[in-house]
């Protein structure tokens, strides 16, 4: 990246790739749910890794149950708040929101924007097999990174088809120097069809972040041109970019410097998903200040409970509102999501999301999708 280039925000000429590419010391204690030596290596080589069968259906069962349950309550306002004539109750979980979509568009951004964390997500998220997995990334110390997200796939939708991006392009500059492993978890097969996530091998190995630009069609989302990666990270994409399938049960891992993108979801069923990250509490997480993460694990601590309530109090939705003090009738019908990371690259192209951008805010309720 050229120090004589026009300067955004998220500019930054420092690489930092022993932090993405080399292992932590491995636990010298068997646990179950770990991966093997071959597994943890790609990880740090690839910057991904599947891992096709990791959950029990028991697991993840409750959480289509728990999304269930938020799309009724959707359904609900939206049908007592005059958006929509028809509540869908004869549909199921993998087309009610769809049916919803078709009379108020932007349904899926409320549920996306809501950020509703219920005891099934939080079982999954602190699972103890998965955090035995987690340690052999990050070490012992783990804590649940701010940013988790329900990705509400709905078919045939901007909103939910997200352009090539690495996932420090929406965090704070502090994020380039630190691992942070997510866990793609589909609750269905994820596939070509349905929009599942295809992935640089190795564009993490700089460790370096490319220049985004902002904001990608009609969404809230940066992208990051093909060009700029071949330019930054070296990739060949005619070798590099791999498609990865998951299946119900299965989970994609990957770190925050990898590019990655989700493909259209052309199938007739909503693509619903978890993103889940982790790091190490005594590094910075990125967002911006706006939130902590929460503490899963700690050797010293071994008796710690995880308490969920300190997290959950922050809403970074009713805050962010707060904050432009929006009081209209339709604040709760809001479809539109703004954020720190708009801020960050350069503006090519306005939407309905940048227009209602105000520069220098500490927007609270952003999520990508």
């Amino acid at each position: 990246m050229s120090t004589t280039a026009k300067r955004y925000p998220g500019d930054c000429d420092e690489a930092y790739p022993e932090a993405f590419t080399v292992a932590p010391p491995q636990p010298t204690e068997a646990k179950p749910g770990q991966l093997t030596k071959a597994q943890v290596d790609h990880f740090f080589d690839k910057g991904y890794l599947i891992v096709e069968k990791f959950f029990s259906k028991e697991e993840l069962d409750p959480c289509r149950e728990a999304i269930g349950k938020q799309v009724e309550e959707l359904a609900q306002k939206l049908y007592k708040g005059g958006k929509i004539k028809n509540l869908y109750e004869d549909k199921g979980l993998f087309e009610r929101l769809s049916c919803i979509e078709k009379e108020f568009p932007g349904a899926n951004i409320l549920l996306h924007k809501a950020g509703k964390l219920p005891p099934a997500f939080r079982a999954v998220w602190s699972n103890d097999r998965l955090l035995n997995l987690v340690e052999q990334l990050i070490g012992p110390k783990i804590a649940g990174h701010p940013v988790w997200n329900l990705r509400t796939k709905t078919p045939k939708n901007n909103a939910t088809t997200v352009p090539w991006h690495q996932d420090s392009g929406y965090l704070d500059n502090e994020s380039y120097k630190v691992l942070q492993p997510t866990a793609w978890v589909p609750l269905l097969d994820a596939n070509a069809q349905n929009g599942c996530m295809e992935v640089v091998s190795g564009g993490h190995r700089p460790g370096r972040i490319c220049r985004h630009t902002c904001c990608w069609a009609d969404t809230w989302y940066v992208e990051l041109a093909e060009e700029e990666m071949v330019k930054t990270l070296g990739v060949d994409l005619d070798k590099d970019i791999k498609l990865c399938p998951i299946p119900y049960g299965g989970m994609l891992l990957i770190n925050n410097m990898i590019p990655h993108r989700s493909l259209p979801n052309v199938s007739n069923e909503i693509r619903w998903s978890l993103d889940l990250r982790w790091q190490d509490p005594a590094k910075p997480y990125g967002f911006y200040g706006l939130k902590e993460g929460i503490l899963m694990r700690d050797p010293s601590k071994p008796d710690h409970k995880i308490d969920w309530s300190p997290f959950e109090s922050v809403d970074r939705h009713e805050t962010a509102k707060e904050v432009l003090n929006e009081e209209k009738e339709d604040d709760a019908f809001e479809t539109t999501i703004q954020g720190p990371h708009m801020e960050k690259w350069e503006m090519t192209h306005e939407n309905r999301h940048t227009a209602k951008l105000v520069k220098g805010k500490s927007y609270s309720s952003w999520h990508k999708a």
